[in-house]
């Protein structure tokens, strides 16, 4: 009831403070005269609260209008400031265009030749970075390099010394590329030790030592090629190494400065070129020797019994060393029989002698026809590998498909290397079996022939 008369009471005075009101949730009025004095307490405090906030809001806003007149005055100086810079950069503008100009007209004429001198000067300091005389004149490099920033600098001049080192420099350039030096300098061996070796400087285009060629390299190292080319190159660069003084001799000069040997270098040996072919070259190749093996045996077989064949012709008696001479044995062992017998002995006699006359000539003709078939196996299974190269890799790097285009070619260059031979050595080799063959044959129509006659 006390609640409800205090809620009562608070609406009819008009009163929205949420203090009295929170105020008189709190504490129970026991009567009227509580009441009010509760409500005129909790108005005197609301009033002096306010005037407190209304203090506080007034002191801000002096505050907050002294930082507002600071930052205006900040901004007008640095408004000022801002002007004077402009004012100031625009001055230097027209003072650089007036010193250019002013040293335009001072230099006249030499203005196209310092243009000209750092164009060459440019040009200079790159070609004597990779010549090989740098190894002996290394100074030239810093006094280049100088000389390209002076003449980048809009500060300084070159001067009459610095051109007429650089005349210098320029002729020296010239005058030793057409020399042959000898000196000692430090190198790195193919197994990649480092040491002080004498080399000899082939004016501008070779580096070489006792045991060949060398590399000049971009950092200004002298390193020994990897692999050295072929002997007749290898001889003339230790020729030139052993030389004298005067004497006269030919050297393999690479006027690309390494272009060229680089290539000889990177060109594979015929070892190299063989084990491309892989497992088909190498069948190819065991294939030919196992067939040349045999014409030889065979040829050195029937060359023999040619000749033993030519020397029982001239021989009355008959020897049993060779196949002529078996035949004819045949015969005087059935001298008084029929001529029809005769004609059959002397047949089975040569029957006989036909299997080691022809002994191997069909492996030879076999090889001669299956070489090339292997090579083709060999181009086959190349590109097979090539074109699985390209599914994964794509084709835009060829030295990915190299290997398998390389394995195609050679194992179709062996195929074909050998059975070459082969057919040429089958020829021979039968044209020997054919000619005692002949003989035998001959020599038999003859002796039936005769004896027929006689039994007549």
């Amino acid at each position: 009831m006390k609640r409800l008369t205090l809620i009562i009471a608070a609406g009819l005075l008009g009163l929205g403070s949420s203090a009295v009101f929170a105020q008189g949730a709190d504490e129970d009025a026991r009567s009227m005269a509580e009441l009010l004095q509760h409500i005129q307490q909790g108005q005197a405090r609301d009033s002096q609260e306010a005037r407190q906030r209304e203090a506080r809001f007034t002191q801000q806003r002096n505050q907050q209008q002294n930082l507002l007149n600071q930052a205006r005055a900040e901004r007008t100086r640095q408004e000022n400031q801002s002007a004077r810079l402009e004012q100031q950069f625009e001055e230097n503008q027209q003072r650089i265009i007036n010193a250019r100009q002013a040293l335009d007209e001072r230099l006249g004429a030499l203005k196209e030749l310092f243009g000209v001198l750092q164009t060459v000067s440019g040009d200079t300091q790159g070609r004597f970075a990779a010549s090989l005389t740098n190894l002996q004149f290394g100074d030239r490099e810093q006094f280049l390099v100088a000389l390209g920033s002076k003449m980048a600098s809009a500060t300084e001049l070159a001067q009459i010394e610095d051109i007429e080192r650089l005349w210098f420099e320029l002729q020296r350039e010239i005058v030793e590329t057409g020399k042959i030096v000898r000196f000692s300098n430090p190198i790195v061996t193919a197994g990649g030790a480092e040491t002080t070796a004498d080399i000899v400087r082939v004016g501008a285009f070779n580096l070489v030592f006792e045991d060949g060629y060398l590399e000049y390299k971009d950092d200004g190292s002298v390193v020994e090629l990897p692999r050295q080319p072929d002997g007749r190159y290898l001889g003339s660069a230790i020729d030139m190494f052993e030389a004298q003084a005067g004497e006269r001799l030919e050297f393999g000069l690479d006027g690309t400065r390494g272009g060229i040997l680089a290539l000889l270098v990177d060109t594979p040996t015929l070892g190299e070129k063989v084990d491309q072919g892989g497992v088909v070259g190498y069948s190819i190749i065991t294939l030919g020797i196992i067939g040349l093996l045999i014409a030889i045996w065979r040829w050195l077989s029937l060359s023999a019994a040619s000749r033993k064949v030519s020397a029982q012709l001239k021989s009355d008696s008959a020897s049993t060393d060779n196949p002529l001479g078996r035949v004819l044995a045949a015969y005087e062992s059935n001298r008084n029989a029929d001529t029809e017998t005769i004609e059959l002995k002397l047949s089975e006699a040569g029957l006989k002698e036909m299997p080691g006359l022809t002994k191997g000539l069909l492996f030879i003709k076999v090889i001669s026809v299956v070489a090339p078939l292997m090579g083709l196996l060999g181009t086959v299974t190349g590109m097979i590998q090539t074109f699985q190269v390209i599914t994964l890799y794509g084709a835009g790097d060829p030295k990915m498909m190299a290997g398998g285009i390389s394995q195609a070619l050679v194992t179709t260059v062996l195929g074909l290397v050998v059975a070459i031979p082969m057919v040429l050595l089958h020829t021979i080799v039968s044209g020997q079996s054919r000619k005692v063959i002949n003989v035998i044959q001959s020599q038999s129509a003859g002796i039936i022939a005769e004896h027929s006659e006689r039994s007549r």
